[in-house]
């Protein structure tokens, strides 16, 4: 790594904005990270970065490490700390705020088009509370690697843009080598972030929240008569489509507060997050989340109970008065639901082949999704082995169910449905596997990257998986212990809020 000295005069490339700081005062507080003693990018996404103007070509390692790290800001960067409120696990904090985090800059990219660079992991800020306001490598690794694979399964998310080790050690349960992890999202804009304003009361400053969130994701609701309650309507259909698309993959986010629900529909936060292995609706990785709160089958209730959050916000922006305002916010939030089933039933009959919408669809899908749960059969790779099915290959399909004969029935009437499209049936495994991945983070994987990490400083292992994420659809040669569920052994699965 080059120790080259770090000018504050460098010329990063960016071309950088100040629209948030410019817009909403109160909502952040100016925050330079600490400076790490021996900062060295682990992994820097080149794509990302060459699509944001980032000129890693004539920055050298050092100057890249500095940035990425947190404790040094060139001229004309302005990094803060942003304020926000929250909803964790059902209990209202009116400040939260970003405890180990700092938005480096706000930049237009190569395309005009505009995102934050947010830092996780770079020391104490104003709300750090009694935190340290660091971040360890095993977690950031963990962002990394599920926010690049979700982005690689087209599903709206946050993505890492790097991950820089600082040269420290941080203490957890032990010493564990301290990182920060750079991400990359349209904004940071959340519904914790309006109901810090709400809760201050400052009817004019929630305007212009809501001003600045309509013009940065959604300006084409500018001219609309009620712009507001729009608004709710936008971002609703836009948590109804994320989630239903973490449904049909079998991803768990694990911990849906408040805070961790954007107004852009990305995806952001992964903490205690996870894919399914043997399909399970009541599924909880995460470690604080005793009740299942968060389980998988209850995303779509809790992005609604989100969103009820998100309108309380709006209520004295919808209408004059309150009973008027809550009649309109209330027929936005009973259209969620249904909004939710019919974007999760497009996706699922897209898993199977069904390019047309019959009234059986819906009874034959929960009847193959029951049976996973009987016989404890993986969720991916079922739809894979469904695939295969169809191409005249029965043994992956038999690999995961100890008699093939319990499916036999709802093989006979998945034929029949799929003859009704009048497609061969080598075009629809074909389909399926341009939907259906074969390759996802699989949990003992990833697991097994971050202990080499962690233990030995090897970061092989996290590259390969990267590598191999980055065409999740694309069956390749010798990569078959990628696309299999943990063994018996893995046990249960539980991560942490570790970054």
């Amino acid at each position: 790594m080059s120790k080259l000295p770090v000018s504050n005069t460098i010329n990063t490339g960016l071309k950088l904005s100040h629209s948030y700081e410019q817009a909403l005062s109160g909502l952040y507080v100016p925050t330079l990270g600490d400076k790490a003693p021996d900062p060295q990018v682990i992994v820097l996404n080149t794509e990302l970065a060459n699509e944001l103007g980032l000129d890693v070509e004539n920055l050298n390692d050092a100057e890249i490490a500095a940035l990425l790290s947190g404790g040094y800001a060139p001229t004309g960067f302005e990094p803060f700390a942003q304020a926000y409120a929250g909803h964790q696990f059902g209990g209202f904090s009116p400040q939260l705020g970003d405890g180990r985090a700092l938005l480096l800059a706000e930049v237009l990219a190569t395309d005009e088009k505009r995102f934050d660079i947010h830092l996780k992991g770079s020391g104490r800020t104003v709300f750090s509370r009694r935190g340290d306001g660091k971040a360890v490598i095993g977690p950031v690794l963990r962002e990394y690697i599920l926010g690049e694979a979700m982005y690689r399964l087209g599903v709206p998310t946050t993505r890492a843009l790097s991950v820089t080790c600082t040269g420290e050690s941080i203490m957890r349960d032990r010493l564990l080598p301290g990182a920060v992890l750079a991400r990359v999202a349209s904004s940071h804009l959340r519904v914790g972030t309006f109901q810090f304003r709400a809760v201050k009361g400052d009817l004019s400053k929630l305007k212009v929240l809501a001003d600045y969130a309509i013009e940065r994701h959604y300006p084409q609701l500018q001219d609309r008569d009620n712009s507001y309650l729009s608004l709710l309507e936008s971002v609703c259909h836009k948590q109804a489509l994320l989630v239903a698309q973490w449904m049909s993959i079998g991803f768990v986010h694990g911990v849906m507060n408040t805070d961790n629900i954007t107004i852009s529909g990305e995806t952001i936060d992964y903490g205690p997050c996870a894919f399914l292995d043997a399909f399970n609706p009541s599924a909880v990785f995460s470690s604080i989340d005793t009740q299942g709160r968060y389980a998988y089958a209850n995303q779509p209730s809790m992005a609604l109970w989100g969103m009820t959050r998100f309108a309380e916000t709006l209520l004295p922006l919808l209408a004059d008065d309150e009973e008027s305002a809550i009649a309109l916010a209330t027929t936005v939030l009973n259209a969620f639901e249904a909004d939710y089933q019919q974007q999760w039933l497009v996706l699922m009959r897209q898993k199977l082949a069904f390019t047309t919408h019959k009234a059986e669809d819906l009874a034959l899908i929960n009847e193959l999704l029951g049976l996973m749960v009987t016989h404890a059969v993986d969720y991916t790779s079922l739809f894979r082995a469904l695939a295969d099915w169809l191409e005249g290959q029965q043994e992956s399909l038999q690999a995961l169910f100890e008699k093939i004969e319990v499916i036999d029935d709802w093989l006979g009437r998945w034929s029949v449905r799929l003859q009704q499209e009048g497609v061969d049936t080598q075009v629809q495994a074909k389909l399926m596997n341009q939907v259906n991945a074969l390759y996802i983070p699989r949990n003992h994987i990833v697991e097994s990257v971050i202990e080499a990490a962690e233990q030995k400083g090897d970061y092989e292992s996290f590259k390969r998986l990267l590598k191999v994420l980055e065409r999740p659809f694309d069956k390749r040669a010798g990569l078959d212990d990628y696309a299999v569920a943990a063994p018996s052994t893995f046990g249960a699965y539980r991560t942490f809020c570790g970054t």
